[in-house]
């Protein structure tokens, strides 16, 4: 693909591959086949922007093997430059990641990337500055901050773009990258002065806040300075909070086959959201609708719908509300 001059989303952070069971509600010692997709958080979000119509690339880092190679090929099938996806040749393989199925909430994951992955190599020097700098939206995750050269990178592309609106982290929260909650939680608020934009599950932000409850964390984000504190409730809907405005959204009700990229989704469709200038409810109305469409599928990245499929669903409910 012909790198643009300007996208935009640019996201770095984590690429790999999800390997997922056909087999549900069952351990990993009982499944006997598995389906390989594009996963890594960052690499879905610029998947799902892209179903959305927008110009995606991702800053990352595959091992120079056959599943790099299936990285690449996807990225560029689902629409997403991989320009700056770089192949590191003398590193660790290309991360796998194993999952359990036991829908409606419970979806164990195994992410196989010790003691480091090729994402956690990407160098200040690597990093394509000009393409961050000119990016519409510059989406960071918390699990590139887990280790160097990774946290240098992370901060060089924030100095680089200057605090730019919508430069977004996710907090995308592993507790397996990190020593302990208190060192994830040090390693946000390091951030959070780079950034003014935060996006989070409501257990995310208890992690990154110590506040239990959605809205006294998307509270204390706020104060902390970013513009924007949005919480993603899964089927309890979404909050959203700035310093003079307060939105809440319902979940939409689907049937839950896997619930682990509906957060992904959710962020693609936020993207959009900001980038057409949409009011808060618009937006977090779309992008929890955007969750639940991902969350009735097997699949992540592969499974991320297009702005039609979220209207057609968002006009299903608004038809059904009208008719009650």
């Amino acid at each position: 693909m012909t790198a643009y001059a300007a996208y935009d989303l640019v996201a770095i952070g984590r690429v790999g591959v999800d390997l997922y069971p056909l087999q549900h509600g069952v351990t990993l010692d009982e499944v006997r086949t598995f389906e390989k997709f594009l996963g890594g958080t960052a690499a879905n979000v610029t998947v799902a922007a892209s179903r959305h119509g927008l110009r995606a690339a991702l800053v990352s880092a595959t091992g120079a093997d056959a599943f790099g190679r299936f990285v690449h090929r996807e990225l560029l099938q689902l629409g997403v430059d991989d320009a700056h996806v770089q192949t590191i040749t003398a590193g660790p393989p290309t991360p796998v990641t194993f999952c359990e199925i036991f829908p409606p909430d419970h979806f164990p994951v195994w992410s196989y990337r010790y003691p480091t992955a090729p994402d956690l190599l990407v160098t200040p020097e690597s990093l394509p500055l000009k393409v961050i700098r000119e990016a519409r939206v510059f989406w960071s995750t918390l699990t590139g901050l887990s280790q160097e050269p990774s946290r240098a990178a992370h901060r060089a592309a924030w100095e680089e773009r200057g605090r730019a609106p919508f430069t977004v982290l996710d907090l995308d929260h592993r507790t397996e990258f990190w020593a302990s909650g208190e060192a994830a939680r040090s390693a946000a608020t390091w951030a959070l002065p780079f950034v003014d934009v935060v996006v989070g599950t409501a257990e995310e932000c208890e992690v990154v806040t110590g506040e239990a409850d959605p809205l006294r964390a998307a509270r204390a984000l706020v104060d902390a300075g970013v513009a924007l504190a949005v919480v993603d409730r899964g089927r309890r809907g979404a909050l959203a909070l700035t310093h003079d405005e307060l939105v809440t959204v319902p979940g939409f009700p689907v049937h839950v086959v896997n619930g682990l990229g509906a957060g992904d989704a959710f962020g693609g469709a936020l993207v959009l959201g900001l980038l057409e200038g949409w009011d808060l409810e618009r937006t977090l109305h779309f992008a929890s609708v955007a969750g639940a469409l991902v969350s009735a599928r097997l699949e992540c990245s592969a499974a991320m719908p297009t702005t039609a499929e979220v209207h057609a669903l968002l006009s299903d409910v608004e038809v059904a509300d009208g008719a009650l």
